[in-house]
């Protein structure tokens, strides 16, 4: 019971990560306020909540409208007298998914990324912080930004800017708002993330990973680390239980990544990683003339 009576509000709940951290959160016993953009989504998740045994309110509210964040915050005030973490999770791809060239792209989608996936963690911030700040209670901040803040994802230059936004705005907020008690903190996931990401809004929300929906071979990915089993939602969500609980009680201004797999410890030359019968590390990255002077 990690979140024991904590009151937690999570944008864009309603389907992956949003919805994997807000069973886990209630599971841990927050009281939590669902809230989606997408109509129904919010109350479905509530009502998985609810007959789990927890304890849930379902939100319908654009991330990019201020009054919805608002009201999002007077919601949960209603409901449980308080809020404690606000989790602006909400955010969006780009247009084709990847296969949109930045040349080829149009202002109107570059605004609407910035407003839902930067804009939209501002205004949730924004409402909750003031109602901590003005009844001393202090409080959590956090985002999710993405492993595409720290490099560039191939086929998705603006959302890669609008998160790299975002973990600017990570580190303002938690040297404004530290004097009030209140952190601020993002996680910043690279795999395990929600196939439904890449789906339209209608469609059926699957709870999967894109590794969980594709055979797994353990030795045949981009990732170092080899596990028996792909990375999940879960292990994004875990993420932001911890940075939500009191347990990073002193942490505050951090982007982490989640799920990576030790992919952001490599470079960015391709090294062969089979050694066959080698245990040097440098196998097949030096020129064999150069290893044979080396050798000498």
């Amino acid at each position: 019971m990690r979140m024991r009576d904590k009151v937690v509000a999570i944008t864009g709940s309603g389907s992956g990560l949003g919805r994997e951290g807000a069973l886990i959160f209630a599971a841990e016993g927050a009281r939590v306020v669902v809230s989606d953009v997408v109509p129904g989504r919010a109350e479905k998740v509530a009502g998985e909540i609810q007959a789990q045994g927890g304890t849930a309110t379902a939100v319908a509210a654009d991330v990019r409208v201020e009054a919805d964040m608002n009201q999002l915050v007077e919601a949960a005030v209603a409901a449980y007298g308080r809020i404690d973490v606000m989790w602006a999770n909400a955010g969006i791809p780009e247009p084709g998914f990847g296969m949109q060239p930045l040349a080829d792209s149009s202002l109107e989608d570059w605004n609407n990324i910035f407003a839902v996936n930067t804009t939209g963690i501002y205004l949730a911030w924004k409402a909750a912080a003031q109602w901590m700040i003005a009844n001393k209670s202090g409080g959590a901040l956090l985002a999710t930004s993405s492993a595409a803040s720290f490099t560039a994802y191939p086929g998705f230059p603006m959302y890669t800017a609008s998160k790299a936004a975002v973990n600017g705005l990570v580190r303002a907020a938690a040297l404004e708002f530290g004097k009030f008690g209140i952190r601020a903190n993002a996680l910043c996931p690279t795999h395990g993330m929600s196939v439904n990401f890449a789906l339209p809004s209608n469609a059926e929300v699957l709870g999967k990973s894109y590794e969980e929906m594709s055979p797994w071979d353990p030795d045949n990915r981009a990732m170092p680390l080899r596990l028996d089993r792909p990375p999940v939602l879960r292990d994004n969500a875990n993420l932001a239980l911890f940075l939500a609980s009191d347990e990073s009680g002193y942490m505050s201004g951090q982007t982490i990544s989640s799920a990576d797999g030790g992919q952001f410890a490599r470079t960015s030359i391709i090294f062969p990683t089979d050694l066959g019968q080698s245990d040097d590390i440098t196998s097949g990255s030096i020129p064999d003339d150069v290893r044979q002077q080396i050798d000498r």
